[in-house]
């Protein structure tokens, strides 16, 4: 038997024709949902790009206890165990953070792999000065990260010189190796692109009516762009997407000529979704969990179980992936993994769990039961306690600090980690990653998403949120989640969850009106988020020094009416001096959805 994956990031299914898209082709999608099962309630695990990567390997979600960060020691790995049973096991990808501190261990885990160079901001330029960059919108990245930004712009014209686009090459590489190995058997092959992630640099002219300066990479920030920007922007997304489709229609053409179908699986799947503009907001980490990021795209043939041009409605995970390849070469799954085979749903559309968690490290914790879902936000003003476990200290490009490490202790072992202890490492200030989401600031949100597909209006139903709580904690506990992350959300692991106590704990909830210092003006609306949306990224050590200088700020100003350019003066001080930095982090702060 063999298999073949291949994936694609930020994937937005409702770009998708299969999914219900009627504004964009994707007609190889379209041939591809005819050949396979096509899934509707495929949610992701941990987030973003490689804790999504690390629950593909282990078929377990590694966000209650870990950021961003490399396979650790004692991580099962599923192209590892299939390797280890004479399965040859083969990554191609462009997929830039797969060499980065935070993802040095994943390619190491296959047979042989293949690197592509020069998507995003792959360190792959060659020329020392400045590249050329055409008049543009002002976005994020040339204020927060000045080095993606150039190095993307000398990628561009070095893929350009050299007339082969990375996708264009890790799909070239994927069809040499099945022409290689089209009759041989017991082998994965892994085919994984960057695109459709951002930015969205595009090969032939998408948007010929277009006249304002370029943009093609969108900010992950609330949307304040010109309504013809943003539809510039879903253009461009929709032509990369349309490469995509050329691409996978490639992979697909070669299993029609080779009849590869009778014994060969194909999975095409994504990381998680991705936002263009959908509820006013760009990207993704930065807001809640919505469905756009979280309910994803999935395909799946398999030719032990041969379904095509079937929909499935039962609740799946990422997490079931490894476990399904496993099972497909007939292996058995490893205990710490909870991903479940979906021989079972493709069969008869089996269900498979009564509820999913998934979520960024830090962020909301969510739950869904595939009609509900529940986004539990941290109750504690500066998202405390929260801790690293782990025995590979690194972030995404770099290890951690010295200082990080100054109060690390030595915990567990844990029930996944096989008898190893781990270092628990206090995570520092919110300040030093604000770019993601400040789950404080929106509170719990609850939705129903059959009434509510857009999740636009959350739901105030005390018995139903109780219910999900419920769910919420037993999953955590399946996990074995920290005792912190609890005290952080603000739940009583040990008690069973009623209407009433969920009333109570509202009740006690701290918000703007705990503070004294709010009482001492007048208050615009986007000022009273900003308040709070800073005051819990600078956390309770420093309330007093906040309070103490937005008095100054006001005497200075002579102000009576507490205003955003205020928190603009104040950023200088908490956060940064950069004007452009201060924009988009005000921006985030300001916006509850």
């Amino acid at each position: 038997m063999r298999a073949i994956m291949v994936m694609f990031d930020s994937l937005n299914r409702r770009f998708l024709e299969p999914y219900g898209c009627d504004f964009n082709k994707t007609p190889n999608f379209s041939r591809l949902a005819e050949k396979t099962a096509c899934f509707d309630n495929f949610y992701v695990g941990s987030l973003p790009c490689m804790p999504a990567r690390r629950d593909l390997h282990t078929g377990r979600y590694s966000f209650l206890h870990r950021s961003w960060g490399p396979m650790e020691p004692f991580d099962n790995s599923m192209p590892q165990i299939l390797k280890e049973h004479g399965i040859f096991t083969r990554l191609v990808s462009d997929h830039g953070h797969y060499w980065e501190a935070g993802g040095c261990t994943y390619h190491t885990m296959y047979s042989s792999w293949e690197c592509k160079r020069g998507q995003e901001a792959d360190p792959w330029a060659l020329r020392t000065d400045e590249p050329q960059i055409p008049e543009h919108v002002p976005t994020m990245r040339e204020f927060t990260h000045p080095e993606w930004w150039r190095n993307n712009w000398c990628n561009r014209e070095l893929y350009r010189q050299r007339g082969t686009w990375p996708m264009d090459s890790v799909f070239d590489d994927g069809l040499e190796f099945l022409k290689l190995n089209e009759k041989h058997d017991n082998w994965f092959l892994q085919i994984e692109t960057f695109s459709p992630h951002e930015p969205f640099d595009v090969q032939e002219e998408s948007d010929p009516e277009y006249k304002g300066p370029h943009f093609d990479w969108p900010p992950y920030a609330p949307v304040t762009e010109t309504k013809e920007q943003v539809e510039h922007i879903r253009k461009r997304y929709a032509a990369v997407l349309s490469q995509c489709d050329r691409n996978l229609g490639r992979v697909l053409d070669f299993m029609d000529e080779h009849d590869m179908w009778k014994d060969t699986m194909l999975i095409v799947n994504t990381d998680h979704g991705f936002l263009l503009g959908e509820k006013d907001w760009w990207a993704k980490s930065v807001m809640p969990c919505y469905n756009e990021l979280a309910n994803i795209p999935f395909f799946i043939w398999n030719p032990k179980t041969p379904v095509q041009g079937e929909r499935r409605k039962a609740l799946c995970q990422t997490i079931d992936i490894p476990v399904t390849l496993l099972d497909f070469f007939d292996i058995p799954a490893e205990q710490e993994m909870q991903g479940k085979s979906l021989n079972s749903v493709l069969k008869s559309d089996e269900k498979l769990r009564d509820y999913a968690l998934f979520g960024f490290h830090g962020s909301f914790v969510n739950i869904t039961d595939g009609r509900y879902l529940y986004m539990r936000a941290s109750a504690s003003i500066g998202n405390t306690p929260l801790n690293e476990y782990t025995l590979m200290p690194a972030h995404q490009e770099n290890l951690f600090t010295p200082k990080e490490l100054k109060e690390i202790e030595i915990c567990g072992p844990l029930s996944f980690t096989k008898g190893a202890c781990l270092m628990k490492i206090p995570v520092q200030s919110r300040l030093a990653n604000a770019t993601f989401c400040n789950s404080f600031q929106y509170g719990n949100l609850l939705f129903d998403l059959q009434e509510d597909p857009e999740q636009l209006c959350p739901l105030d139903d005390a018995e139903l949120e109780a219910r999900m709580i419920r769910a919420l904690i037993a999953k955590m506990q399946e996990s074995d989640a920290p005792d912190e992350q609890y005290e952080r959300l603000g739940l009583q692991k040990d008690v069973v969850y009623s209407p009433e106590l969920v009333l109570s704990e509202r009740a006690k909830r701290p918000g703007f009106e705990s503070f004294p210092v709010t009482k001492d003006y007048q208050w615009e609306p986007d000022a009273k988020h900003i308040f709070i949306g800073m005051l819990s990224l600078i956390g309770e050590e420093r309330l007093e020094e906040y309070f103490s200088a937005l008095r100054d700020v006001m005497e200075q100003t002579g102000d009576s009416i507490v205003k955003r350019k205020h928190f603009e003066m104040l950023a200088k001080k908490f956060y940064s001096k950069d004007e452009g930095k201060i924009f988009y982090f005000i921006n985030k702060l300001a916006r509850i959805r």
